[in-house]
């Protein structure tokens, strides 16, 4: 899935940016433009076997309608992109025009100066008409960096034929209501009501239900030692050890052991995002694709549910000339149009980041109708360069606290020490 600023290795990662992108990306800024048209290079992120020939087709069409620019279109392994960019934009060579980007980089992206602001550019002339969330978390200290092209959220999905004949009728709307209908699964059904995955993306509802966040940017702390997400990693531990409740999974394989264990029936309910929803509908309990119950994530003590928003944005490259700058523009509002949005969302089975690209077709898909459903309860990031970051650090001690290998205090102050070393201004709480 996701996430995280590698460490640049230059000498090779600049070699490799450089024979990917040929000469197209990284023109200086204010140089002349060559006669004849425009070739922007493009690095698409996206899967390259599942995802990548939509995005190739749409690139086709966006040719087709603006005969003076191509398109160089390069696929980018999402785990080695942010090195990638990070190490040309940096040398000032090899550098994409544009980049489909992971939304926890563009903070950081933005504040290295790699990135050109798009706003009252083309391609955020629509802005109004994307989730406001979204362009939050496109933006860097007040500046639009990003234009959203895909989205998602975390969920809890649940099987709907297990919950009913539980005699469960609605979805849990706190923690302690999934804790009973977990154990409620397990006694009239004989499988496991819930399975968590222990890595720390997945223990951001919890923190969020106790209002609280990894870090607080109005007062520059990190909030791993509060009273609130001590809480937050409390429930967690509670709830993986409660009845009916699977047995906390920390191998390499964790997560397929989780995900082949709710599509074959084996337990009733996860908290996963919409990338997953194809391979559930693949699942021998979800033939019926109208089985797959999907509702907001239980909300914690606070009475408030959410869940971190993910997905990706489009950037434009800061060091590209003014003729590439332009029809980067003109590339951005294409591919994140609503014909275009509409297009990726009924072939590659990914949200839309505008209301106006949920159509009846987008919408006759479950999986998607069931997640815009709860978009509206997302958290965006805050615009923090190393936030996402965090995770690992977070990560890391998390599997320790849930499996007693440490206190949860301790491992919140393990994680605190380690995340001051990604942000030295930020101060423990």
């Amino acid at each position: 899935m996701r996430r995280g600023i590698a460490a640049a290795v230059l000498a090779t990662a600049i070699a490799v940016s450089a024979s990917a992108c040929g000469s197209s990306g990284g023109t200086a800024s204010g140089s002349s433009a060559a006669s004849g048209p425009v070739t922007i290079t493009w690095w698409d992120t996206s899967d390259a076997t599942n995802e990548a020939p939509t995005y190739k087709a749409l690139v086709a069409q966006f040719e087709q309608a603006n005969p003076t620019i191509k398109v160089n279109y390069v696929s980018v392994p999402f785990a080695t992109a942010q090195t990638k960019f990070t190490a040309a934009a940096a040398a000032g060579k090899g550098a994409p025009d544009v980049m489909r980007s992971d939304v926890g980089w563009l903070a950081g992206f933005a504040q290295q100066g790699f990135l050109a602001p798009l706003d009252g550019t083309p391609a955020a002339a629509d802005k109004s008409s994307f989730e406001p969330q979204l362009i939050q978390q496109a933006t860097y200290q007040g500046k639009l960096y990003g234009v959203p092209e895909v989205t998602d959220t975390l969920a809890l999905m649940y099987n709907k034929q297990l919950f009913t004949k539980a005699g469960i009728t609605t979805a849990p709307k706190t923690w302690d209501e999934l804790k009973a209908d977990a154990a409620l699964v397990k006694q009239k059904d004989g499988v496991d009501g819930f399975a968590f995955n222990p890595a720390s993306y997945y223990a951001m509802p919890f923190l969020f239900g106790e209002g609280t966040d990894m870090l607080d940017p109005a007062s520059k702390k990190l909030e791993f030692n509060s009273a609130a997400a001590v809480k937050a990693v409390n429930t967690i531990k509670d709830l993986v050890v409660a009845p009916g409740v699977s047995k906390l999974d920390t191998t390499p394989n964790g997560y397929t052991n989780i995900m082949d264990a709710f599509e074959s029936g084996k337990v009733a309910s996860i908290i996963q995002g919409p990338w997953e929803t194809t391979n559930v509908f693949k699942g021998a309990s979800f033939s019926d694709k109208t089985n797959l119950g999907i509702a907001a994530v239980p909300a914690g003590s606070a009475g408030k549910s959410g869940a971190p928003i993910g997905g990706h944005n489009l950037i434009a490259y800061a060091g590209s000339d003014a003729a590439h700058q332009a029809a980067s523009e003109k590339f951005i509002a294409f591919m994140t149009s609503a014909a275009s949005q509409v297009t990726i969302a009924t072939k590659n089975d990914t949200l839309p980041t505008r209301q106006d690209a949920y159509t009846s077709a987008v919408t006759a898909n479950p999986g998607i109708a069931g997640f815009q459903a709860v978009l509206s309860a997302g958290v965006p990031r805050p615009a923090v360069a190393h936030y996402s970051d965090l995770y690992t650090p977070f990560g890391t001690e998390l599997v320790k606290m849930l499996s007693g290998q440490e206190s949860v205090q301790q491992g919140m102050s393990n994680t605190t020490v380690q995340a001051q070393k990604l942000l030295p201004d930020y101060a423990a709480q």
